[in-house]
C-alpha cells in the first residue's frame, strides 16, 4: 500500500517524520482523515489526538492544537506542543488535569475560565493519548 511522509513540528523541534498509510486528526470543522493523495488542503487543529496507521498498526501522538498542511504526498502538522504516546509523563498530566479543575471549582472572581478550560482539556486529551502507549 502507498504511503504518505508525515511531519510533526513543534517550535522545540520535530516530533515525527515517518511515512504512514493513513492520518487521522480533528481539525476545527470535524474529523479528518487523509490517505496518500489527497487534495491539498490547510486546516486549523483541535486539541486533539493524531491517529497514524501503517501496516495494522496505530500510533498516537497528542497535539495542542495548531495547523495542518496536506499535500499529495506529504502531510505536515505544525503544533505549539506535541507528544507521541509513549512519551507522555502520565503523571505530569494527571497532576495538570486537577490543578486546571481546582482552579475551574473554586470559582475566583479574577480566574481566566477560557485558560482553565483549555488546560484542562489539554490535560484530558494527554492522559487519553497516553493510553495508547506501547
Amino acid at each position: 500500500m502507498s504511503t504518505v511522509t508525515t511531519s510533526i513540528v513543534t517550535p522545540d523541534g520535530p516530533v515525527l517524520e515517518e511515512d504512514y498509510e493513513m492520518v487521522s486528526c480533528t481539525a476545527e470543522n470535524g474529523e479528518l482523515g487523509i490517505l496518500p493523495g489527497h487534495i491539498p488542503l490547510v486546516a486549523p487543529l483541535k486539541v486533539s489526538s493524531v491517529r497514524l496507521q501503517i501496516q495494522g498498526r496505530t500510533d498516537y501522538v497528542s497535539v495542542s492544537g495548531g495547523f495542518l498542511e496536506v499535500r499529495p504526498d506529504r502531510v505536515t502538522i505544525l503544533a505549539q506542543s506535541a507528544e507521541r504516546a509513549s512519551d507522555i509523563d502520565v503523571d505530569r498530566a494527571e497532576q495538570a488535569k486537577q490543578r486546571a479543575e481546582k482552579r475551574l471549582q473554586d470559582k475566583q472572581a479574577n480566574l481566566d475560565q477560557i485558560r482553565a478550560e483549555q488546560a484542562l482539556n489539554r490535560a484530558i486529551n494527554r492522559l487519553d493519548v497516553a493510553s495508547h502507549a506501547r
